[in-house]
């Protein structure tokens, strides 16, 4: 179900809300939608059953600039499933100054499960942006997810050298990554030690609300190693154990589509192996 609000009258920038609410009504994962802004989602799907509840979340503007929000709420409630994903990118234009901030804040109750697929975020070079995830985890609740960053357009010759970019990944009290990119940083760019001239990232990663089972986490290392190894893939590319709880996949490379397709093929990997679910890929994804 979806309820629509009539925007605010606002100053030049354009402030987005989102609150995506998953509640397991028997044996069918059911949804409460409302908006508030430009950014809304589509209507629920069900490709694969009813247990499992697909969103697709769709921004008209097709971008921020300075001083525009985007803010997602997220609540799965105990038994819910819900797998949420983007029909494009989330672009970062040139800011004269103001912040354009993107803000996901995901609360999962005891049982539910949550799939985090967008697709990627692109900095423009001139951009000041932040983009901010957290995830609030239940004991039992489990979250596979994705945060996909090109830096630029190094194919249409634009490249990101001015303006900023902040990214910050957090299960509180129990995994945080947070990182600076600015534009005129050629150490952090271009640096062995840093991104080696790469301009585009990714971060991948499953994690659970108690420590997972050695058995389960080594199977699923094993699975992602070899499905990475099996075939060409992304230029630097790793999997590691980063806490009892999380699970993570980091890669760099020169354009984001290598890195899109290694975090699918890990997806396609892991879902049977944690949940004893076929991959059932979003059909926006195709299209």
């Amino acid at each position: 179900m979806t309820t629509f609000a009539t925007p605010a009258e606002t100053s030049s920038s354009w402030p987005s809300h989102l609150d995506l609410h998953a509640m397991r009504r028997g044996a069918r994962t059911t949804t409460l939608a409302r908006h508030h802004g430009a950014l809304r989602v589509l209507a629920p799907l069900y490709p694969e059953d009813d247990a499992i509840c697909h969103h697709v979340l769709v921004h008209p503007p097709g971008g921020l600039v300075a001083g525009d929000t985007i803010d997602i709420s997220l609540r799965i409630d105990e038994g819910a499933h819900a797998l949420v994903t983007t029909p494009g990118a989330t672009r970062f234009y040139r800011s004269e100054g103001a912040t354009a901030a993107q803000s996901v804040k995901a609360v999962l109750g005891d049982g539910a499960r949550l799939e985090w697929l967008p697709l990627e975020a692109i900095a423009f070079a001139g951009c000041i942006a932040s983009n901010r995830a957290e995830f609030f985890l239940a004991p039992n609740a489990e979250v596979m997810g994705w945060d996909l960053l090109a830096l630029g357009l190094p194919a249409a010759g634009r490249a990101f050298d001015a303006g900023s970019i902040m990214q910050h990944l957090e299960i509180p009290g129990v995994w945080l990554e947070h990182g600076y990119v600015g534009g005129t940083d050629a150490t952090l760019l271009d640096a062995p030690g840093g991104l080696a001239g790469h301009r585009a990232l990714g971060t991948m990663w499953f994690a659970a609300g108690r420590a997972l089972e050695s058995a389960r986490a080594q199977a699923m290392l094993d699975a992602a190693r070899e499905t990475l190894g099996g075939e060409p893939g992304t230029a630097q590319i790793g999997v590691t154990l980063a806490h009892p709880q999380v699970m993570v996949v980091r890669a760099l490379d020169a354009r984001i589509e290598p890195i899109q397709d290694a975090f699918r093929r890990v997806w396609h990997a892991w879902r049977p192996l944690a949940w004893g679910l076929k991959p059932c890929e979003p059909r926006v994804w195709r299209t």
